[in-house]
């Protein structure tokens, strides 16, 4: 089987590479000419500019000839561009594993409680609104086409070359303090576990929660990668005066505490990483966790 994937960013390419023989040829877009040029000769794949100001020639023929199609790319300008630009496309091919990487923030805030796929989505942002809108339009696509449409709503991710080591190490993070603040993690080899027992198990509509079995304050897991690495910790921050972007503001202004357990029952996935602890201890064990993101 042929995958295509629509904005081969950190967890799209960790699957396509690491699972790269389950496929016969793997097909790829980014934004920029120079970075598909970049990316295919690190990877082998065939990649392509694709985005709202691009489009790289063949991806029509390219979708023809695909099975499966993971998108990983952002919504842009009014929506979904892949879905705007080639859903006849899509809809006329032989694709029948479709996944959307989405994120847990379409949720918005919970006060910290747990929640599960059935917790309705309120989202509080504008991003994460047109998470959601984008969500449900690929899922009209599948009801309208019979194809297997699947969403994985993502927490935060991590693993090699993007993780709290490679931040301790730059000197690019703060300890932000706020009391009763919690976040979910998902190790990017997880991620990629996760889409593959799909692929195996494709259920057109499905809704998935891709994270770990332990949400934890943030200031908890910089001092635990301190802690394995030897590396100064940060001096702890309020978050009330804490010098934060307003994309990362933001994401202290929602607290919730996610469930996977469908992945577990349905999918069958065991996490290798169930816990920020299992993840940080792997990346310091193979020499990963100062690698450079690419």
């Amino acid at each position: 089987m042929n995958l295509f994937v629509f904005g081969l960013g950190f967890s799209a390419r960790h699957f396509a590479e690491t699972r790269r023989a389950d496929f016969a040829a793997v097909r790829a877009t980014v934004t920029e000419a120079e970075r598909a040029e970049t990316l295919a000769a690190a990877t082998g794949f065939a990649m392509c500019a694709f985005g709202p100001d691009t489009d790289g020639p063949g991806i029509a023929d390219d979708l023809a000839d695909t099975d499966v199609l993971l998108v990983s790319a952002p919504p842009g300008p009014g929506g979904d561009t892949a879905l705007r630009r080639y859903g006849p496309a899509i809809a006329a091919s032989r694709i029948r594993w479709i996944g959307y990487l989405s994120t847990i923030g379409v949720y918005g805030d919970q006060g910290g409680a747990w929640i599960d796929e059935t917790t309705p989505a309120t989202p509080t942002s504008a991003r994460s609104r047109e998470r959601l809108a984008v969500e449900a339009a690929w899922c009209a696509l599948g009801q309208e086409t019979g194809k297997a449409v699947q969403i994985f709503r993502l927490s935060g991710i991590y693993g090699p070359g993007r993780n709290p080591i490679v931040k301790l190490r730059e000197g690019r993070t703060q300890r932000i303090v706020k009391p009763g603040q919690v976040f979910n993690r998902i190790h990017v080899a997880d991620i990629a576990t996760t889409l593959a027992a799909s692929i195996a198990r494709p259920r057109g509509g499905a809704v998935y929660n891709v994270t770990d079995d332990e949400p934890a304050p943030p200031q908890t897991v910089i001092e635990h990668a301190a802690a394995l690495t030897g590396l100064p910790l940060p001096p702890a921050v309020d978050y009330e005066t804490a010098d934060l972007s307003p994309m990362a503001r933001s994401f202290y202004g929602e607290n919730k505490r996610v469930r996977n357990r469908l992945i577990r029952e349905e999918l069958g996935v065991r996490l290798a990483y169930p816990t920020y602890r299992e993840g940080l201890a792997a990346l310091v064990a193979d020499a990963e966790g100062g690698a450079t993101a690419s």
